[in-house]
């Protein structure tokens, strides 16, 4: 679901914009999309409830990155009022469609025809581990 509609509280308001500074960190010459999801009937069926999605764009094509922009997919499972991040996925896609997809899930696999530089790969895996530290991390 669109990060900015998920953005009900202060507390994951501020989360979100988290995530984003990380991402940045890691690649900062994106720009964010909030709302990478059109709000159309077909894609808001299906669209899951217990995900926030972000977007991010590249200022054009990058043979590192094998993409144009890159989609961030946190599930989480809820449990009455506690929730917890319990995956990532980091999509690459050109005007071709879809080019890769990082699952945070087993081995953190990397499925596609064409995947970014290992270097790239790093920073990702990198923002990956510091995303579940964020949302994950013990409360005070």
């Amino acid at each position: 679901m669109n990060a900015a509609e998920q953005a009900t509280s202060l507390e994951l308001t501020t989360k979100i914009a988290s995530v984003v500074t990380l991402f940045k960190a890691q690649f900062p010459m994106v720009r964010t999309d909030l709302k990478p999801w059109a709000n159309d009937a077909d894609t808001r069926s299906m669209m899951d409830p217990d995900s926030i999605d972000i977007g991010f764009h590249l200022p054009g094509w990058n043979p590192k990155y094998e993409c144009r922009s890159m989609l961030v997919q946190m599930r989480f499972f809820s449990e009455g009022e506690a929730s917890r991040l319990i995956g990532l996925e980091v999509l690459g896609f050109s005007y071709n469609g879809e080019q890769w997809r990082l699952s945070t899930v087993g081995d953190w696999p990397v499925r596609g025809e064409k995947r970014p530089a290992e270097e790239k790969l790093d920073l990702l895996k990198t923002f990956c581990r510091q995303v579940y530290e964020l949302f994950n991390s013990p409360k005070d």
